[in-house]
């Protein structure tokens, strides 16, 4: 395949200015050169014409004069001739195209000391196109050059194979490189669902694959576990969603066939199963949330952006985020929830985790509280930075108990969207915002996790108002800081 030289349109581009660069400079000097000698043509053709009208414009001879001036105007260069006596009343206007413009060469006629009239001679202006005619050889032998420049450009400047090879390397990598993240969000979602218990069946095969030992005999024992395993994690999830726990392991134990190491392993497979289904358990407590903040940044902005101006922005990040927890928690409605850590911004985010002081403390709405009341104050900081063409990033932020901290994470990553807030609590989480926020399940999920998840969908007037009230004072705040600054 014969592939174009690099940028051979912008090398185009380049010769055309090039060209129309020659031919300007070209017309400018032609158009000097006929301008000087058309000049001394002029001065000497008005000083011959007195010398031969001398005696007429005495005698104010206005035939005469016609006569003499006629035999000049048939030069093409000349335009109009006017003749003056020396009260400076016209005699003879002669010439063909008496509006055209041009230069005009004046001079005074004497005779001895006395000053008998003056003569004015107007020269034609020479046009560009004029000029371009009779330099036709010099501009098409000029463009033709031009154009024989660019066909040696794209024949010498093609990549070779050698160059070619290295590039399709270096963008192999970089693709490599710019999407690794999202498939380890989606290696994390795939061990989401093997944890669930939907793809029971991969951790069945990754057993058997490091069981590479085994004879025939152990192969079949592990085939038999692979079927036990998935009946009985299978089964497992249906009690849990039944709020009936603690009949798994009465399950596995009576479906199970093989010796003790059968039995041994499929124990540590129901038990790894568990712990992972038991942060989805509707009847848990909550006594404490963890709200993540981060970053909604498609391009990786932040990574590339230079220390001096990424560090003052998480900073900034971070002042608001630990006003708005400490102006949050003084609204009497949070009575009872305190913070157990002081947020710090780094890339990828922040989080803070609130704990309910006693068992009335509504430490669920103050996460989601919090949560939006961030949201808020990041969408004006941000709205005012691009106001003033400075860096901002729009947020996103999550609210999970602490079992769900880590699922919350891998939420965000993946299905995060921008001025968005993910809420997955258990029953009991849920029932302290119910009568406060509106949500909504997300549409299509792929895991349970995601069926789990619920997203702000709005809140009622109250809850709003309070909302705004403390963004006021967390702005005001801010204002005064920077004033003091």
């Amino acid at each position: 395949m014969t592939y174009l030289a690099p940028r051979q349109g912008l090398f185009a581009i380049i010769l055309l200015v090039s060209f129309c660069l020659q031919t300007l400079l070209l017309v400018i000097s032609t158009d000097q050169q006929l301008s000087n000698s058309r000049a001394l043509k002029g001065e000497q053709m008005v000083a011959q014409l007195i010398d031969e009208a001398r005696l007429s414009l005495e005698n104010k001879d206005r035939v005469s004069l016609s006569v003499i001036a006629n035999r000049y105007t048939s030069e093409q260069d000349i335009t109009r001739i006017l003749i003056k006596d020396n009260n400076d009343e016209i005699l003879v206007p002669v010439g063909n195209a008496p509006m055209q413009q041009g230069d005009t060469i004046r001079q005074i006629a004497t005779n001895g000391d006395a000053v008998i009239g003056s003569v004015a001679l107007t020269l034609k202006d020479v046009s560009k196109g004029e000029i371009i005619t009779m330099q036709w050889p010099f501009v098409i032998g000029t463009m033709l050059l031009h154009l024989l420049l660019w066909l040696i450009y794209g024949y010498l400047a093609r990549p070779t194979k050698e160059q070619i090879n290295a590039l399709s390397r270096d963008i192999q990598e970089l693709y490599r490189d710019q999407y690794r993240p999202v498939d380890q969000r989606g290696y994390d979602r795939e061990i989401e669902r093997q944890s669930t218990g939907q793809s029971v069946s991969h951790l069945a095969d990754s057993q058997i694959a490091s069981d590479n030992t085994a004879n025939a005999a152990a192969d079949k024992v592990t085939n038999t576990r692979k079927f036990n395993v998935h009946n009985e994690v299978n089964q497992y999830l249906r009690t849990q969603q039944n709020q009936e726990a603690g009949s798994d392991t009465d399950n596995l134990a009576e479906t199970s066939e093989g010796g003790e190491s059968e039995v041994a392993d499929t124990d540590s497979a129901a038990s790894k199963a568990a712990s992972h289904t038991s942060k989805l358990s509707a009847s848990r407590s909550v006594d404490s949330v963890t709200v993540q903040v981060g970053f909604h940044d498609e391009f990786n902005m932040l990574e590339r952006l230079a220390p001096a101006q990424r560090l003052p922005y998480l900073a900034l990040c971070t002042q608001l985020l630990n006003q708005a927890v400490t102006e949050l928690l003084k609204q009497p409605l949070l009575l009872g929830v305190s913070a157990m850590n002081e947020a710090h911004f780094e890339d990828n985010g922040a989080s803070v985790v609130l704990k309910a002081d006693n068992s009335h403390a509504k430490v669920a709405l103050a996460g989601v509280m919090l949560a939006k009341l961030y949201l808020m104050l990041n969408k004006i900081i941000h709205d005012k930075h691009i106001e003033l063409s400075r860096f901002a990033l729009p947020a996103k932020a999550g609210v999970s108990d602490e079992a769900q901290s880590e699922p919350m994470t891998h939420l965000l990553q993946s299905i995060g969207k921008k001025e968005q807030l993910l809420i997955l609590l258990p029953n009991a989480g849920l029932k302290q915002i119910s009568n406060h926020v509106q949500v909504h399940s997300l549409m299509r999920p792929t895991t349970v996790y995601e069926r789990e998840c619920a997203i702000f969908d709005g809140a009622n007037d109250s809850l709003i108002q309070r909302l705004a009230d403390v963004r006021n004072a967390v702005l005001m705040i801010e204002d005064e800081d920077d004033l003091h600054v």
